[in-house]
C-alpha cells in the first residue's frame, strides 16, 4: 500500500511554498498527501482586505492548491501570529496523525525567527511523540510516522542543514501553479517575493543536487543513527 506524507505548517504559504513540492512529488510517485495548516495565515492581510476576509481567502487558496496536487487539506484555526505551544495543540496534531497514518512527515525547522514556526516545530515534535505512544489513550490507536523532515524556508535558515535533495522535475510546474493561486506568492500582500524566491530556489537546489528542479530538506538529527556490524 503506497505510504501517506502530512505537511504540517503554521501558515498554509509555508506548507505550499516550502513543503508543497515535496507533497506533489511523493503523490506523483503513488502515495498519498495531506496538508495542515495550524493557523489560516489572516494576519497577513494586506490593508485594503481585511483579516477575517483574508483568512476565508487563504482557506480557498489551500482547499484549491491541494485538489490540483492531489493531496488533502486540514486547516485549523488557531489565531495567526499567536499559535499557542500547549497540549490541546499538540493532543490535535497528534489525533491527526492517527487518523491519517502519514509514514513521513514535513515540517519547520527550529532556527527561525518566527515565533509561529519555533512553536510548530515543538508541537509537531511532541505530536510525533503522542501519536506513537501507545499507553497514550484517545480516540484512535497509536501511529508512528517513521521519519521526519524539515523544509528550506526562508524565515526557519538558522543552522538550517539540508543533507536530502529530492528531484521535484516532474511536478515543479504543478507545484508553481498551485502556489499562484495565494495572492502572497503574487506579490499582492507587499511582503517578501515569495515567487521569485522558491522559483529560483528550486533552480539552485536542482543545480547542487544534478536535477533540473529540486527541493532540499533536512532530517531530523535524531534519525541520523546507523546501525552497522562493518563499514567494509
Amino acid at each position: 500500500m503506497p505510504s501517506k506524507i502530512m505537511a504540517i505548517a503554521a501558515h498554509p504559504g509555508d506548507a505550499l511554498f516550502t513543503m508543497g513540492a515535496t507533497v506533489a512529488q511523493h503523490i506523483h510517485n503513488g502515495g498519498g498527501g495531506v496538508f495542515v495548516s495550524l493557523s489560516l495565515g489572516e494576519k497577513g492581510a494586506p490593508k485594503n482586505i481585511s483579516v477575517a476576509e483574508y483568512g476565508a481567502m487563504q482557506r480557498t487558496a489551500t482547499e484549491k492548491a491541494a485538489k490540483m496536487l492531489g493531496a488533502e487539506a486540514v486547516l485549523l484555526t488557531y489565531p495567526d501570529a499567536e499559535i499557542p505551544l500547549n497540549d490541546q495543540i499538540v493532543f490535535a496534531v497528534c489525533d491527526l496523525i492517527r487518523e491519517h497514518k502519514p509514514a513521513i512527515i514535513v515540517t519547520h525547522w527550529s532556527g527561525s525567527w518566527h515565533k509561529d514556526h519555533q512553536n510548530c516545530h515543538m508541537i509537531v515534535r511532541d505530536a510525533v511523540f503522542y501519536a506513537g505512544l501507545g499507553t497514550i489513550a484517545r480516540a484512535l490507536p497509536p501511529h508512528n510516522p517513521g521519519k521526519t523532515f524539515y523544509a528550506d524556508n526562508w524565515e526557519d535558515a538558522t543552522n538550517f542543514q539540508p543533507d536530502t535533495y529530492l528531484d521535484i522535475t516532474p511536478v515543479c510546474e504543478k507545484w508553481l501553479e498551485a502556489c499562484d493561486l495565494y495572492p502572497m506568492w503574487r506579490g499582492q500582500t507587499g511582503f517578501f517575493r515569495y515567487n521569485d524566491y522558491y522559483r529560483s530556489l528550486a533552480v539552485m537546489r536542482g543545480c547542487l543536487s544534478g536535477f533540473k528542479y529540486a527541493v532540499a530538506l533536512m532530517t531530523d538529527p535524531n534519525q541520523r543513527l546507523y546501525k552497522v556490524r562493518s563499514l567494509g
